[in-house]
């Protein structure tokens, strides 16, 4: 096929189509009906590495069989040299091999679902052995092979449990699986929860050795974290005990030592990371076995009792060791020679911009058998939703450093580069051929008019790691960066549960990689209040970062926002809300509202607001105009949320970004051009916008009796937005018509104004776009501010709503019973109606 280079607005391919009015981005594996799929999707299920994701041994001891790259492999230990076992359809995870070595279970998924599959080691021949559509994982054979536990979303007997991980047994047989039950009753928990369900759930699951009772994680009223170590009996599930309090984000997965006195498991009990612990089968006196910044996971022993196979991100991505229990001795397990089912073919890819410069890009690579690739040494990662309407599955990418080399199946391979926002996206479908191929691949320029001035982006919102997959460092953050063409990376350090993965890291300096300025900050979280970024802290961490977190000794809802806004400013930093709204906030409807935003506003507080976020951009754009219409001089910013060492990403950093009409990255300028709102944010386009020659953020004064101004306004994107709008308080003022592709868009000519107040201009696309790892794509400048002589713009309706909406907060912080103090309680209800008393004021009618 000759190489053909177009524009995404006429992509042709089945891998994406035309959007419609019905067209809705959804998460990966919709079907499982728990909160916050960002976290249990890295942190718990299997996702696609290029390096080891799990692994067992064979009874002999002698070999291994992992799960890497989408396939299971084999690999006899002192080798490098490893065996493909399995090819898809789909990715292959989570092996677990036969007492009598003939077969093994594992997890394949495919068509958007998690399925246990059964491997004949002799023919190679494999079974399906669920067809639930749901998700199933983490087989465990019991000692004698004849029954299996997993973890399943399916629903029970009663029909109950759908959607939500828990326990099942079921008998193995030659024809598959029978018999299938829950071991663990379906129990809703007497406490509420924010990042789980309001159900029980049961994962981890280990067979004692003779068989008669299997350990796993539960968290029957646990709040915060994923669960404790419990035991139950295989024959009587009434018979069940708590093992082990103990904090595991979904990592601990313990495993019985062949003598069965033992618990191997995973823990970062007292510091940042997982490592290896022993605990005895009743609980008692944990020790850990290893050590070091870094996770240590997934372990599993060998038959006789002597060493342990686990993953470890010691090197970034992930890898898999062998280690002696007494000793310590170990070894990484290599596959320097790969022996593939199918015929492969290398490519070997180089990367260059108009100029001939090279190039650092984000690259998906979609080959002939349906499964993504990357190269050998690359972070893969993974969307965290799709529009099934627009494709079959969740893209899959990694980042080239300007030249890269991918192994993949012989046949049609697509190719889809990304660099950033003021360049157009490249994609190209080629025919491999076994051997090597050389490719360049060039992208071309597709930024705003130079009459908009230059600017720096900025991703305000970053957490380097959380918990994920990877081990991530500096340099690998700012390599990121570069492939995503973002000049500025603001690293907001922040607990997951008892941990703070990146405290380490904080710094009131810059770190400067090449073009790549780095900057630590500091997300405050209170899931009350509203979550807090805090940047350019100038002396320290602000601890504990939390509070209002139920069930636990900070659970009092003070210090409010506004205190966290005191001390930061205290420090020089500046304080703004994040990811504010995922849906329109209707102040009477809402079951409860308690997000501190209009009265932080009011009081002077905030600096910032993510108005382009991990959240809904049209929703989160309502309020921040009803916001405007009231004279608050609030400024849009941009944050991604992004985890970045995640294998399921919540967007690449830089998905949402601000861009800053500054030269240089120091932070005094970053701090006034974010704080005065000096630039645009978007996820997609580029957009430039003056009034009278005045440019966003500053204010143009009109003389006495002048209404009319003139506007320069243009858009330049890579996907399509075909809603391009100028506003005037909030309500369209003009329309503007893109061309052809959806992608440009220009406009000159004056405007009639009828009152000040302040003007910008935003495009959006309402459907989404698979190449845009959002909702939907939308970018927005900050407001040109308008002052016309005898025309003052009042808006007391919107005064009234943020009433409406202050009074809820009120009602429901008065009626709170777990402050520590009634001082405590008395000064955050003084601090709520000192805001409320600022709207009660701009509702008022003007005066005759």
């Amino acid at each position: 096929m000759p190489r053909m280079w177009i524009a995404f607005a006429s992509i042709g391919l089945g891998l994406l189509c035309a959007a419609n009015a019905n067209a809705a981005r959804e998460p990966v594996l919709k079907q499982i009906q728990l909160p916050h799929s960002y976290y249990w999707r890295e942190m718990y299920l299997p996702q696609l590495s290029s390096g080891p994701s799990a692994a067992a041994f064979l009874p002999d001891g002698k070999s291994v069989v992992y799960s890497m790259a989408g396939s299971l492999w084999r690999q006899a230990l002192g080798s490098d040299d490893a065996s493909e076992l399995t090819h898809g359809p789909g990715y292959d995870y989570q092996p677990d091999v036969a007492p009598d070595g003939r077969s093994l279970i594992f997890v394949r998924h495919d068509q958007d679902a998690l399925e246990l599959w059964r491997l004949d080691l002799t023919t190679g021949k494999q079974q399906q052995l669920t067809r639930s559509g749901v998700s199933n994982v983490e087989p465990r054979l019991s000692p004698d092979g004849r029954q299996l536990a997993f973890v399943s979303t399916r629903a029970d007997e009663h029909g109950d449990n759908a959607g939500r991980f828990n326990l099942y047994l079921a008998d193995v047989t030659d024809a598959g699986l029978a018999n299938i039950r829950p071991l663990v009753a379906n129990r809703q928990s007497k406490i509420d929860r924010y990042y789980y369900s309001t159900f029980d759930h049961a994962v981890n699951p280990s067979w004692s050795p003779d068989g008669k009772r299997i350990v796993y994680v539960g968290n029957p009223e646990v709040a915060w974290g994923s669960g404790d170590l419990w035991s139950v009996s295989v024959s009587d599930p009434n018979d069940r005990y708590r093992v082990l309090v103990e904090e595991t984000t979904w990592a601990a997965k313990p495993e019985f030592a062949p003598d069965g006195k033992r618990l191997l498991y995973s823990s970062y009990q007292g510091r940042q990371w997982h490592q290896l612990w022993l605990t005895t089968a009743t609980g008692q006196s944990p020790l850990p076995l290893t050590f070091g910044e870094f996770d240590r996971r997934n372990a599993r022993w060998s038959r006789d009792g002597q060493r342990v196979l686990y993953i470890s991100n010691e090197q970034g991505n992930s890898s898999l060791w062998l280690q002696d229990v007494i000793g310590g001795k170990r070894q990484q397990i290599t596959a320097n020679s790969r022996h593939f089912q199918r015929p492969i073919a290398e490519l070997r890819l180089q990367l260059r911009d108009d100029r001939g410069q090279p190039l650092a890009a984000r690259v998906t690579a979609l080959a002939s058998d349906g499964r993504h690739y990357g190269p050998d040494d690359s972070w893969l990662h993974a969307d965290d939703g799709f529009d099934r309407r627009q494709q079959a599955h969740e893209h899959h990418y990694f980042h080239c450093q300007q030249r890269c080399v991918l192994t993949a199946p012989v046949g049609e391979l697509t190719l889809i580069i990304q660099h950033g926002f003021a360049m157009s996206i490249a994609q190209q479908t080629l025919q491999l051929k076994p051997g090597s191929r050389e490719l360049t691949v060039t992208l071309h320029d597709n930024a705003l008019p130079a009459e908009f001035g230059s600017h720096l982006s900025a991703d305000l919102h970053v957490h380097m790691n959380y918990g994920g997959q990877y081990r991530q460092q500096l340099a690998g953050l700012a390599a990121q960066a570069q492939a995503e063409d973002l000049d500025v990376v603001y690293n907001l350090i922040v607990n997951k549960e008892q941990r703070i993965p990146d405290i380490g890291e904080f710094k009131t300096t810059a770190d400067q990689f090449g073009p790549t300025t780095i900057f630590q900050g500091q997300e405050f979280h209170t899931s009350y209040w509203g979550h807090l970024g805090l940047l350019h802290l100038d002396d320290h961490y602000l601890t504990p970062d939390f509070s209002s977190y139920r069930h636990t000794a900070l659970a009092s809802p003070y210090p409010h926002n506004g205190v966290i806004a005191d001390l930061a400013h205290e420090q020089q930093a500046l304080m703004g809300y994040v990811h504010p709204f995922d849906w329109r906030i209707v102040p009477e409807q809402e079951k409860k509202l308690t997000n501190l935003l209009p009265v932080d506003v009011a009081l002077g507080k905030t600096d910032y607001y993510e108005l382009v976020s991990f959240a809904d951009h049209l929703a989160t754009a309502e309020v921040w105009h009803r916001l405007l219409n009231l004279g608050f001089k609030l400024a849009a910013a941009a944050g991604t949320d992004a985890m970045t060492n995640y294998a399921s990403l919540r967007g690449p950093v830089g998905l949402n970004r601000v861009f800053l009409a500054v030269e240089k990255p120091s932070p005094t300028a970053l701090k006034a051009a974010i704080k005065n709102g000096h630039g645009f944010v978007s996820n997609a386009p580029l957009l430039g916008l003056t009034v009278n020659g005045v440019a966003p953020g500053d204010t143009l004064q009109l003389p006495a009796g002048a209404t009319r101004v003139e506007i320069h306004a243009a858009v330049r994107s890579n996907t399509p937005v075909p809603m391009v709008e100028i506003l005037h308080n909030g309500k369209v003022l003009k329309r503007i018509k893109t061309d052809r592709s959806g992608m440009r868009a220009d406009f000159s000519g004056a405007l009639e104004l009828t009152e000040s107040g302040w003007i910008l201009l935003r495009a959006y696309n309402p459907e989404p776009h698979a190449l845009v790892q959002d909702l939907y794509a939308y970018g927005s400048t900050n407001p040109v501010w308008l002052e016309l002589p005898g025309k003052p713009q009042r808006a007391p309706e919107d005064a009234a709503y943020f009433l409406r909406w202050i009074d809820r907060i009120i009602d429901d912080a008065g009626q709170r019973t777990d402050y520590n103090t009634e001082q405590e309680r008395e000064k955050t209800l003084q601090y709520l109606r000192a805001g409320r008393a600022v709207f009660e004021e701009k509702a008022k009618p003007a005066a005759k």
